[in-house]
């Protein structure tokens, strides 16, 4: 199977998420603020979903990782 992305690999989501499937990462209690996850932000190639689908890590301004969701191919765009 032909693959577009790589794992790791940097992206920018051209799709808002579907936030029936976001799974927020929390390190702590304090940091339970729900982010909308919207086009334009950065994202890290997690892993290949065997839909089809890539699992995203999306990052914040700083580079930490707010959330995770799935993402199809033409929803992302690589940075690199």
């Amino acid at each position: 199977m032909q693959t577009k992305f790589k794992r790791h690999q940097a992206v920018v989501l051209l799709t808002d998420a579907n936030p029936d499937y976001v799974e927020y990462h929390n390190e702590t209690e304090s940091d339970s603020e729900e982010i909308p996850i919207r086009k334009g932000m950065k994202g890290r190639i997690n892993i290949l979903l065997s839909n089809g689908q890539y699992h995203v890590e999306v990052l914040d301004e700083k580079g930490k990782i707010i959330a995770y969701a799935p993402f199809n191919e033409e929803d992302l765009e690589s940075i690199d």
